[in-house]
């Protein structure tokens, strides 16, 4: 037996998932870290974290599996985008890792878009806007605020990049993960010199740019010793998170795209080519696979709003679930599947945190219109999995309208578990909504990269052909198309008549 090992590094655990060629999950490890936050707008981590959560992670997989590390033919890295990592010639870290949430750097973001201007950092990245969350923001702080680390910095890893080194001793990155770093050119696939020359650093302070699923070297026999790893495993090159996730479901053509209802909602429509909107409301990335690109509309709150309404308002619920065993949101999910589809006239606007894609208004909100007296929790529990639904038509139309085809949907995160909220989705959209068999996406996306590098699969497609499983597919009610539309119609209209209440 052979296996592929999947590592997905995020904001605040790292997962470890070992996959059979099959793409059967053969065992898990998970390991979570705190983030540092000593001032307002600074989040770090110690570099060092990572890599102890990693090897904790990875003992746990190793353990249980009982599988010989020798039969892992290959590792891939999947990583939160933006977290970036200082470190000297010898690979040591100068400092905390800078994590994405901090916001530092918003004096420098602002020098960098008057310096090119938004409109061209959009046309060369593929970044819509310029915010502290930018390494390249985070790289000229540093330089104004910590000229020491600045001046004895050998190379700048992102998050992905660093695991990458600690594994193998290599300095590589690749494509996908780079892209909002506003250092990467999207259409040449090459660092931006302007903007390196602009901060005043180097090629050579970056990792050698590749293609994702490509082999960067093999486990080296110092990272063999302290992970339990085999010298003969491959480690190639992965995928920033969303990427790999695409991958992971099986979304590497154009026609498809990913839905993720996780707290938030993320989107990921391949592409062939690099996209811009005329109206910048959204970013385009270079995809984990080759030579594909893929937009990404993105909303603040999805998944949140039912644990909003968990929290607040379902406790007999969560008190009757925990005697039964049972999650509380299937209690919850119960309660909305004995009410009427349009949720009897009720709409939600799930602005809770303001709007992204594609209304992006910081100051929008929450609004339940609509209520009657024959109104009862289980209404607001529908209308709140309507809400994102509509909210999710909303960017699926925003990418039709930019030429994007769009035939099925594959939906994962928390969400992807409930039948009806598939289902919902699926009649809003009139669209098949298919879900997976494993829920560790990212991790499969990655260990399918290795399985590329590793020549475990010819192509990508033939990886999914056989990693990818299909769990259950959902068809569109055309009883509910007609219903659903006007619903969906008045849902747009109720934010526009609000919009300047706000």
């Amino acid at each position: 037996m052979s296996y592929l090992l999947g590592v997905d590094a995020g904001t605040t655990s790292i997962k470890c998932v070992l996959f059979d060629r099959k793409g059967k999950v053969i065992a898990s490890g998970r390991s979570e870290y705190e983030l540092s936050m000593p001032q307002p707008d600074f989040v770090e981590v110690d570099a060092e974290t990572y890599w102890n959560a990693l090897k904790e992670s990875l003992n746990k997989v190793l353990n249980e599996s009982k599988v010989n590390a020798e039969d892992i033919l290959g590792i891939g890295v999947s990583s939160q985008g933006e977290t970036f990592i200082a470190v000297d010639k010898d690979g040591k870290p100068l400092r905390k890792a800078i994590v994405w949430l901090d916001n530092r750097s918003k004096e420098e973001a602002n020098t960098i878009k008057e310096e090119f201007g938004v409109d061209t950092i959009y046309r060369i990245t593929g970044q819509n806007d310029v915010i502290p969350t930018w390494p390249a923001t985070k790289i000229l702080w540093l330089k104004k605020n910590e000229p020491s680390t600045f001046q004895k910095a050998y190379k700048y890893l992102l998050l992905e990049d660093y695991i990458i080194y600690k594994l193998t001793g290599k300095f590589a990155t690749e494509y996908s993960i780079v892209c909002s770093s506003l250092l990467f050119d999207i259409s040449h696939r090459r660092w931006w010199s302007e903007i390196l020359n602009f901060i005043g650093i180097s090629e050579d302070q970056l990792p050698e740019l590749n293609p994702p699923g490509c082999t960067v070297g093999n486990v080296s026999s110092e990272a063999a010793e302290e992970t339990g790893l085999h010298p003969n495993s491959i480690v190639s090159t992965g995928a920033y998170d969303q990427a790999a996730n695409a991958v992971g479901v099986g979304n590497i053509k154009p026609g498809v795209i990913t839905e993720t209802t996780g707290g938030a909602l993320a989107v990921v429509a391949t592409i062939d080519r690099v996209i811009l909107d005329p109206a910048r409301r959204m970013p385009c990335h270079h995809h984990a696979v080759q030579g594909k690109y893929f937009l990404q509309p993105w909303c603040h709150t999805a998944g949140a709003l039912l644990k909003w309404y968990r929290d607040n308002f379902g406790l007999l619920e969560i008190e009757a679930a925990n005697k039964m065993g049972v999650d509380p949101y299937d209690l919850l999910t119960l309660e909305a599947s004995r009410v009427s589809p349009g949720s009897d006239g009720l709409i939600l606007l799930p602005h809770f945190m303001g709007a992204a894609s594609p209304e992006f208004n910081p100051n929008a909100k929450g609004v339940l219109f609509g209520l009657t007296l024959y109104h009862g929790r289980g209404h607001v529990i529908r209308a709140i999995m309507e809400s994102i639904a509509y909210m999710l038509r909303r960017n699926v139309e925003l990418l039709e309208d930019l030429g994007v085809e769009i035939k099925e949907v594959r939906s994962t995160g928390g969400a992807a578990r409930s039948p009806l909220w598939n289902q919902i989705k699926s009649d809003v959209l009139q669209k098949p909504v298919l879900t997976v068999h494993t829920e560790e996406t990212a991790a499969l996306g990655v260990a399918m990269l290795a399985g590329l590098a590793t020549k475990t699969f010819s192509s990508l497609e033939d990886a999914a052909d056989s990693m990818v499983l299909i769990k259950e597919r959902f068809i569109p009610s055309e009883a509910n198309r007609d219903l659903y539309d006007k619903q969906y119609e008045k849902y747009v209209k109720l934010y526009k008549s609000v919009e300047a209440l706000f």
